[in-house]
């Protein structure tokens, strides 16, 4: 395919691709069916950049003159032939061959996941962290053969320590991180600790994915409903109730927005006052794409009252199976006699990442990660706005991995969410979907970590037309 630039055109070279390739569409000089070459030819070919290429092409999905093929490419698509390649047009000139593209093509077939909980595989750092696992492991060696220590190897507690200090602001000593096998083992941990049975309060307009690993701990959960229109908890509400424990998300709430930082201050002064813990999940805290990040509630706590509960699976990657927490001074002496229930993850790999954070990578990464969820977040919100205009309102506060929408729906958040799945895109709602006033105006919720632009931009598109027949008018 012969797609040159003039050295004429001008404005940006994004803009001169999309427009050079819309026209020989339009004019039928590249037919309908055609595979457009993929973007590492492309950018050889005209001497442009990866992104160039991917914001022409996204832009030809948008506008419909091209449709993705899974594991196949990109195909041109002439509005004068309808939806689906042609026969003469595809690689494999036959019925059956036609047939199976158009029936791979359908979106049905293909599950677009805004899953909340995956994150950009393509961002990470393959190379250096193969490096990290080959020169820790050869400067350990000697140790191979050996356990390590229940709560964690010490070198990664202090790097951790230190991480926790300069960029969450918290307020910690490696004898008081536990590195575990994820967010599991650390409620099971804690469950042991503050004892079975415990009251532990949930936020109910909360969309973290946690309440079962409690209740699978022998945790008792009490849904607590916020007030106002941003169902913020207050003092008050706290000191009615007989908690005993309160597991938030201070820095990325189900909005986006982060806690107050009065609120955050009622809350600590009830943990103080009545002896209660807060359970500081900070998920993707390291994720704020304008202005400094907020830091932890445990860096304000002076009383001994915040658990500290962090990752590495939306920062890094959930297949480390590495989670960590910062427990109050009191707890650690219970923990003492509790070492035979900690489960920790590989030493190799707890040694490299301590390697990869001493030597700066972690750091980077962070820094580049930012970036590129900066853009996700930024194009989710604008494919929204041109394909759902007037009828789903985005909530967001420029942080974490996903959106909160509220829709101008006649149904409810469940329905909405069926009639996604039918159309092959799956979207999530609150975990109290029951709550009052929710089907007036229901609230989805779309995460972004680990979607591609193109399963972006087409799978806003089929949301819009799987949700037209609810729209109010």
């Amino acid at each position: 395919m012969d797609i040159t630039l003039h050295p004429n055109d001008t404005g940006a070279l994004y803009l001169q691709l999309y427009k050079r390739i819309k026209t020989l569409i339009q004019d039928g000089i590249v037919q309908n069916g055609t595979k457009l070459p993929s973007v590492r030819t492309l950018c050889k070919q005209l001497g442009v950049s990866k992104t160039t290429v991917e914001t022409a092409y996204q832009m030809l999905l948008e506008e419909g003159y091209a449709a993705s093929k899974p594991r196949s490419g990109l195909y041109v698509i002439h509005h004068h032939y309808g939806q689906h390649p042609r026969v003469s047009s595809y690689p494999h000139n036959n019925e059956p061959a036609r047939q199976q593209y158009e029936q791979n093509a359908k979106p049905q077939d293909a599950v677009i996941d805004f899953s909340l909980l995956t994150v950009d595989g393509e961002s990470f750092p393959l190379r250096q962290w193969r490096s990290a696992l080959a020169e820790s492991l050869a400067a350990n060696s000697r140790f191979i053969h050996e356990y390590g220590e229940p709560q964690g190897e010490h070198s990664l507690r202090e790097q951790l320590a230190r991480y926790l200090t300069n960029s969450r602001g918290a307020v910690c000593t490696a004898e008081q991180i536990v590195v575990g096998t994820g967010i599991s083992n650390s409620i099971h941990v804690l469950s042991r600790l503050l004892g079975e049975g415990l009251s532990v309060g949930v936020e109910a307009y909360g969309i973290a994915q946690v309440r079962t690993i409690f209740e699978q701990n022998q945790l008792k959960l009490i849904p607590i409903q916020g007030e106002g229109e941003h169902h913020e908890l207050t003092f008050e509400q706290l000191e009615r109730s007989t908690l005993q424990a309160l597991y938030l998300t201070p820095s990325h709430r189900p909005a986006g927005s982060p806690l107050p930082y009065k609120t955050r201050q009622q809350l600590l002064q009830w943990a103080q006052a009545s002896g209660s813990y807060i359970i500081e999940d900070d998920y993707d805290g390291e994720f704020r794409y304008y202005g400094k990040t907020i830091p932890s509630l445990q860096g304000m706590d002076r009383h001994d009252s915040v658990i500290y509960l962090g990752t590495f699976s939306k920062s890094f990657t959930p297949a480390l199976r590495m989670s960590y927490m910062v427990l109050p001074p009191k707890l650690m002496e219970k923990l003492n006699d509790l070492t035979h229930i900690l489960t920790c993850p590989s030493r190799i790999d707890q040694w490299a990442m301590e390697l990869f954070m001493e030597k700066g990578h972690w750091y980077r990464h962070i820094r580049k990660m930012r970036q590129v969820y900066r853009r996700k977040h930024e194009r989710l919100i604008a494919c929204i706005e041109r394909c759902l205009p007037g009828k789903a309102l985005v909530t967001s506060d420029h942080a974490g991995l996903h959106i909160e929408l509220t829709l101008e729906a006649s149904c409810s958040a469940e329905r909405l969410i069926e009639l996604a799945a039918a159309a092959g895109v799956r979207v999530y709602g609150l975990q109290n979907p029951d709550l009052p006033g929710l089907n007036d105006k229901p609230k989805l919720y779309l995460g972004f970590g680990g979607i591609t632009d193109s399963e972006m931009s087409h799978g806003i598109q089929l949301l819009s037309e799987a949700w037209s027949p609810t729209w109010r008018h």
